[in-house]
């Protein structure tokens, strides 16, 4: 197959060379806003830089992977979907409900395939606590806990551009809170506290999070997140049952450190970033996006599961800001 990937920052870099060494794709097509780092890219890959998108599109490629800036996500997307191409987009599709459901009416409209990037659903963990919880292993399920924190801020002219921590962080516990409990959220109590680095507040953004959330069987759930977490990036959840409870991302990297005389010691090499942590996770979905492409596979995570994602992070962004519970039927759906 020949492939076109649009952006090659440092997560369209790392799928360039996973696409690259694919023993399905024959030729790789690549393009960014910077020429000169398309240029680098296809150097390192032994792809094809080319000036825009639209030469990528037009350049014969069987399917496109969007690895743009967000903002471009919902364009490029239905550049695709026009051209009769199957997408494969890292989140998000756009950073509001309109944005999103625009994507998602081309894509229909078109009749063309888009897999959306929530590598956790990839990731080996995440998929065994599916299986636990919907096979019975734990008994009813009563308690959640999701942590996402990560280890430095960005770049402060990143934030203004990210939709803020519940959009652009801590969707990916909402959307792996659904896939592994395969429950849906039906309210919302969301708070955030903009202590820390005066960025923060300039971007009228939060550096930590938190959210208790409710499933539609009466289980509760916690979601956390930090941008300040110096002790390495740490990703986890906690499922508790009547029967018993299990752990994702607990391994001799997680940075965390017993103080229990008998705990584990801290760990040698604690998890640096997301494209370490869940390497593995990326490849996979990659590689079951080009067995959608071929037709060996059902597409394994729609775009309408970014829809659903995205109206959690804003029932959490509406709770946050008027300081009480939301229900998820005050969220637009279509």
């Amino acid at each position: 197959m020949r492939i076109g990937l649009i952006g090659t920052g440092r997560i369209g870099s790392f799928h360039a060379a996973v696409l690259a060494r694919h023993p399905a794709v024959a030729s790789l097509v690549v393009t960014d806003m910077d020429p000169a780092r398309a240029r680098q890219a296809a150097a390192r890959t032994g792809a094809t830089a080319v000036a825009s998108a639209e030469e990528v599109i037009g350049a014969g490629v069987d399917a496109v992977v969007i690895t743009s800036a967000t903002s471009a996500h919902a364009e490029l997307i239905g550049r695709a979907a026009r051209a009769g191409l199957p997408a494969f987009c890292e989140k998000p599709i756009a950073l509001d409900l309109a944005g999103t459901l625009g994507a998602l009416h081309e894509v229909e409209r078109a009749g063309s395939v888009l897999q959306l990037g929530f590598m956790r659903r990839f990731d080996a963990g995440y998929a065994a606590a599916r299986t636990a919880v919907r096979g019975g292993a734990l008994g009813r399920l009563h308690t959640v806990r999701a942590a996402t924190s990560d280890p430095a801020p960005p770049p402060a002219a990143y934030l203004p551009l990210s939709g803020g921590l519940f959009r652009d962080c801590l969707v990916h516990d909402f959307d792996i809170l659904r896939w592994v409990t395969g429950r849906e959220v039906t309210e919302v109590y969301a708070t955030g506290s903009d202590a820390g680095p005066a960025m923060f507040r300039e971007a009228g953004d939060v550096g930590t999070a938190a959210a208790l959330l409710t499933l539609d069987d009466g289980t509760l759930a916690t979601a956390t997140a930090t941008r300040c977490n110096g002790a390495g990036y740490d990703v986890r959840m906690e499922l508790a049952g009547e029967r018993d409870q299990i752990a994702v991302g607990l391994d001799d990297r997680t940075p965390l450190t017993s103080t229990e005389p008998q705990g584990p010691p801290a760990p040698a090499e604690p998890w640096p970033g997301f494209l370490e942590r869940f390497a593995p996770a990326y490849e996979a979905e990659l590689d079951a996006f080009l067995g959608v492409v071929r037709g060996e596979r059902e597409n394994p995570c729609d775009g309408r599961e970014a829809l659903h994602a995205l109206r959690i992070a804003e029932a959490c962004e509406l709770s946050r800001a008027e300081h009480r519970p939301v229900r998820m039927t005050e969220i637009p759906e279509a």
